[in-house]
């Protein structure tokens, strides 16, 4: 069955996982909550990363082009996994919080790195899940891939950028940790351990039932 207007329902349903993740966090935070309007301002400007996101990925393969080895080699899927994929859209994910929430007098503990942090990721989740059901060309692959991001990249795009708030709280509150720069790097290796060995896989003459679902979970 091919992706027409009754599939677009399924399409917009991908958003329900991201929504479920911020009410989560949201729970975390329920002693002292940040204000509504700004959690929400950092998941829309979060939404719009997306698209600084895929003009740098286009960017970098364009100008790079041929001297980047392909992604069906160790060496090509090494490179789009650490900086395609993670270096890139981490980048954009915490630039969000940097620009939006860093400064304002709300940012006034360390456990609002991690519901801002988390919220921006999320954002970004939440745009890139529509994005990948609607290249579905059936409705098996557009459950398929609804609930394999449900429980793999959704979570993982919470977690990565959460961990670079966290690590960028502590610094600021408490002086000791990571920060910004170290906490960045850490989320960008967590994200290409997740995402290198699906593409490593795709140069093989097999490829696991498992590797392939989440090969398309993803790319």
């Amino acid at each position: 069955m091919a992706v027409g207007t009754a599939n677009w329902p399924i399409a917009l349903s991908g958003a329900i996982p991201a929504l479920v993740a911020m009410w989560l966090v949201d729970r975390m935070d329920r002693k002292r909550p940040e204000p509504a309007r700004t959690r929400r301002l950092v998941t829309f400007v979060g939404m719009l990363s997306v698209i600084p996101a895929l003009i740098l990925e286009l960017g970098v393969g364009g100008t790079l082009g041929e001297s980047i080895p392909p992604r069906m080699t160790y060496q090509g899927a090494s490179f789009h996994a650490f900086v395609i994929a993670a270096a890139i859209e981490e980048a954009c994910k915490i630039g969000v919080v940097y620009w939006v929430v860093w400064r304002r007098p709300e940012f006034d503990e360390r456990m609002d790195g991690i519901v801002y942090a988390s919220r921006a990721g999320l954002g970004f989740a939440l745009i890139e899940n529509i994005f990948y059901l609607l290249q579905q060309d059936t409705l098996g692959g557009q459950l398929q891939t609804w609930i394999l991001r449900a429980v793999l990249a959704v979570p993982g795009h919470a977690m990565w950028t959460g961990m670079i708030g966290a690590m960028a709280a502590r610094r600021r509150f408490d002086g000791k940790g990571l920060g910004l720069l170290g906490g960045y790097l850490l989320a960008v290796v967590a994200n290409f351990y997740y995402l290198y060995p699906v593409l490593a896989g795709q140069t093989l003459p097999y490829t696991s039932w498992l590797a392939r679902m989440w090969f398309h979970s993803w790319i």
